[in-house]
Parts: structure tokens; sequence; C-alpha cells
């Protein structure tokens, strides 16, 4: 197709007046020492004059070609590039309500041709907006651009009268904004569509899972950490398909349109998280989508168990993401009855000398509460994870001991039958004789990975009474509890975490002391022999206690 349109022969003239305007700027600006104003006066007034032209007669569709061949040198000429397009957009949207884009069989070979033409300068101008999702200055320009030529195509290129989502353009919109360093530019996107509009939500999940599907192999980590972002950002789950009633374009007529279905949009919001899942993402990005496993990924899963595959490779990984991959897993043992018969073995597993000197000791402390929370579980379970974890204290620092006492005691009053543990006495006369001539062995089984073998229940927990004999008194003060009786209902673990060496030290130094240890308030010159000084001056306390030098 040619350039331009057969049988229009403004193009020279408008050529001429270019030139002719351009000598004459040149001329304003030597005379007037360049004069920036008078530079935006002649590009407005030309550019308003191209479109004027173009809503009078069709014999000026050139001038089309002419504000598209402006847009796309944003880069060399902003102001005019700006003017430019919001000029098109308003041209492509009379001609989209006229009908005049819209190929029909009824009309002549030269009308077809024409309505040819227009439809591949529509295609340049859509390519010169989103070029512009690249520069800092017209990005958010583009986009507000963009998206107004979409809904125009999407009511007046429809079928039967029916507006039709432009997926091929909001497909390459998404892109553009993915590819796009400009950050507020998504930003802006999300808060003025995705937040806004339910079909802009439910397209952007289908187009993000096309494009990572069609790049599979060549999306890099940035563009992971944007989708996620984007994702994330896609938090509010609709309550039910009543509920999805905001639409940027005309919604569809038809009831059961994919639309209209809450099911549909979960469909599309779960194949763009697995497209991303499937990428093999960072151990930030693991982190980070585990941590909002339960509010902002799960709920928007028609099918959790889709999720059990990564959240295995998670927990396999080892470390901090293991346990945040049991959260995740937990959650959907919980709120979507998923069956994980194995959950409290890897749980037990997590267990290991390091855990109670990590970095995420209070994090793995809080959703240990929330796993062994339940009254229904078994006693001997419950009794794996208290003596393993008494077991662990001996070693652990007096941060993590403060914490792990009050918990036992909680889950001694939810478990009463762990309370065995407590205090067991040898009860038949050969227990009593052993005790006393070699000891007792405990029949706790340290090596053994299920909680249900250890016979951890039939153990008692000696490791308290050590610790009742800690070097720090917070510590032997805290694990005395075990030993008095309970006549506290619980104790609540956020008094307890997040307490580390330098708060306890704080804690000594300024706490208020009741009564002053007695020591001497005068410091002598000598302390093993006596002074030779003035009597007011006395010997030290050694002196009058020890005579060295008697026989």
């Amino acid at each position: 197709m040619p350039a331009a349109v057969e049988g229009v022969s403004a193009t020279p003239a408008v050529k001429r007046k270019r030139q002719e305007n351009g000598d004459a700027s040149k001329k304003r600006r030597k005379s007037a020492g360049g004069d920036d104003n008078s530079d935006d006066h002649d590009f407005k007034a030309r550019i308003k004059k191209l479109e004027t032209e173009i809503q009078e007669s069709r014999k000026h569709y050139n001038n089309i070609a002419t504000l598209v061949e402006l847009a796309q040198k944003h880069d060399e000429d902003r102001k005019p590039a700006l003017a430019a397009s919001e000029a098109l957009c308003r041209i492509f949207i009379r001609l989209l309500a006229a009908g005049n884009l819209v190929k029909r069989k009824d009309v002549s070979e030269k009308d077809a041709a024409v309505t040819s033409w227009l439809r591949d300068r529509l295609a340049d101008y859509r390519g010169a907006l989103l070029s512009m999702f690249r520069s800092k200055k017209l990005a958010l320009n583009g986009l507000m651009l963009a998206m107004a030529l979409l809904k125009a195509e999407a009511q007046h290129l429809g079928d039967r009268g029916e507006a039709v989502f432009p997926r091929y353009f909001f497909s390459d919109i998404v892109a553009s904004l993915l590819e796009s360093p400009i950050e507020q530019l998504r930003e802006q996107f999300s808060e003025k569509f995705i937040d806004e509009y339910d079909d802009i939500r439910f397209y952007t999940f289908e187009a993000i899972k096309t494009y990572l599907t069609d790049r599979e192999h060549t999306v890099d980590e940035d563009i992971r950490n944007i989708v996620f972002d984007m994702l994330i950002s896609m938090e509010d789950v609709p309550e039910s398909s009543e509920a999805l009633e905001d639409f940027y374009i005309e919604p569809p007529q038809k009831k059961k349109h994919p639309l209209r279905s809450l099911s549909q949009h979960k469909k599309q919001a779960q194949e763009a998280w697995l497209a991303l899942m499937h990428l093999g993402l960072s151990k930030e990005q693991r982190k980070k989508v585990l941590e909002v496993m339960a509010t902002s990924i799960a709920p928007w899963f028609t099918q959790p168990e889709l999720l059990m595959d990564f959240l295995t490779d998670c927990y396999n990984s080892g470390g901090s993401i293991s346990l945040l991959a049991l959260s995740g897993v937990f959650y959907l043992m919980q709120e979507r009855n998923l069956d994980y018969p194995e959950f409290f073995t890897k749980l037990y597993s997590l267990l290991d000398a390091d855990i109670l000197h990590s970095k995420h000791r209070s994090r793995f402390i809080r959703l240990l509460d929330t796993f062994l929370g339940s009254s229904h579980l078994p006693a001997v379970l419950v009794a794996s994870f208290i003596k393993r974890l008494a077991r662990l204290a001996l070693n652990a620092p007096p941060s993590a001991i403060v914490v792990i006492v009050p918990w036992f005691y909680n889950l001694f009053k939810k478990h009463p039958l762990t309370t065995f543990m407590m205090h067991r006495v040898p009860r038949t006369t050969e227990e009593k004789d052993l005790m006393e001539s070699h000891g007792l062995e405990d029949p706790f089984l340290p090596e053994e990975r299920d909680p249900m073998e250890t016979h951890a229940i039939d153990s008692c927990l000696w490791e308290i009474v050590q610790l009742q004999s800690h070097y720090h008194p917070n510590v032997a003060t805290i694990a005395k509890i075990i030993s008095e009786q309970f006549t506290k209902q619980t104790y609540s673990l956020e008094d307890f975490l997040d307490h580390s060496y330098g708060s306890f030290f704080e804690a000594e130094m300024f706490k208020e002391v009741k009564k002053p240890p007695v020591v001497e308030y005068m410091i002598p010159k000598r302390i093993f022999t006596k002074t030779d000084a003035a009597p007011e001056e006395k010997d030290s306390l050694l002196v009058s206690l020890w005579d060295f030098g008697s026989s």
C-alpha cells in the first residue's frame, strides 16, 4: 500500500508550507534571540491546521501521515510530538466513530484501499504511542492516549454493535509497560486502570501469561521482578461474580461471558502466577512469593494443588525458605482443605541446631505457635516438639530460651496429657533402684525423624531443670515457671519475642535496684597491707579479717 492516498495532492503544498514556516521561524528566532514561545505557537498552529483539514475533507488524509511522522520523532522534538499524538488521538477516535476504519464488503475498491491505508496509519500511531513508554517525560501521556485509543477501538471496531476488547493492542500495551524503564508508569497503570476496572485486571493477567510464555527463554530477572510487583499488587479478589461490575470497556451482554465469571478471572490469575513460577525464581523472589502466598496468591487459585510443586521445591531448598514454604502449605491445608500428610514430619525436621540462632527465629516461633495451635493434635506429636526444642535450648541464646519456656507453658495448658513430662517420678521398685544406682536413661530418640515415634511423651523435661540454674538471671527466673503451679491462663509470646543480647544488657543496666548491695564506699590505697597514712584513712577490710604477718 502506498504511503499516501491516491488522488490526494495536498502533500507538496504541505511540504512547501512547512519549509516556509521553518524559514519564517528561523528569522523570528534570529531577531528575537530564540523565543521558545514563538516556536510553540508555530508548531501548535501548524498541527491544528493539519487536524482541521483532515476533519474537513478526505482529500487531506495525507496529513495523518505527516502527524504520525511528527509523533514518531518524540526523541528529537518532544513538544511537537506530544501535540501531534494528541491530535492523532482525536482524529482516529472521530474516524472510528464514523466507521471509516471498518472493513466492508459493499464498498468500492478505492474506498476499501482508503480504509486499509487508514488502518495501517493507525498501526503506525499505536507504535509511536508505545515507543513513548520509554521516555521519562512522555510515558504517562503515551499511556493515557493509548488507553483512550483502546477504548475507542473496542467500541467502534466491535462485532454487530457490541464492544470487543482489542486484546492484540492491549497485549502490546502490557508488554511495553513491562519493558519500560519508568517505574512510575506501571504504578499509574495499576492505580488508574487495574485497581479500578475488572476487565482491565482480567486481560492484564492474560497478557502477562502470554508474554511470559512466548518469551520463556529470554525473560531476564528484571522483567521477572516487574511482573512479580505487578501481580502482587492485584491482591483484592472479588467475593463473587456479582461483584464484577466495574468495566473500562462496555460490559458484554452475554451472562456467560468469561468477564462475568469469577472463576474465569481466577483462572487467568492462576495461569499468570504459574507462568511466572515456571520460569524459576531466584531465592529472594521465592521469599517474596512465599511471604504473600496466603494473602495475595493462593486466593486467586481455583486449583490450589497446582501450588504444591512450587512449595515442595521451595521446601527442598532449605533454610528460611523451607519454613515459609510450610507456611504456604499450612494455609492450603487450613483454608483450602488440601491434604498434606507429611506436613508435621517436615516441620519437625526443621528443628535443627541452627534454628534458634537464626535471624528468622521470631518468625519461626510465631509460625510454630500457629501450626501447633489446634487442641485436636495428638499429645504424642506435641510432646516431640516440646522435647526437641527443650534439648536445643541447652545451647540456645538467652533471647531464644525466654520465648521457648512460656510457649511450653501454653502448650501444657492446651494439651494436658503432655504435663506428665514436667515431673516424672519412678513408679516401680526396679525403676527406683536403677535410678539410685545407675540413673535412668532418657527414652527420647533424638535421631528419629517421625515426631509420632520419638517416645518424647515417655520422657521428662530435665533440660528445663538445668536451665533453672542458667548464668543469666532472666533465663533462670523464666525457667522456674514450669516448676510452679500453673495459675496463669496463658502467656503472650509477643511480650518475649524479638529480644537480643543488646536488649537484655540494656535491661540489666537500667533496671531499678530495690536494695543496693553492701560494698565499701571508700577505695583503700592498699589492699593486703596496713596503711601508713593519716588516722582518718582506714585499713582495707581484708587486713582486718586476715593477718598475713602472724604465724
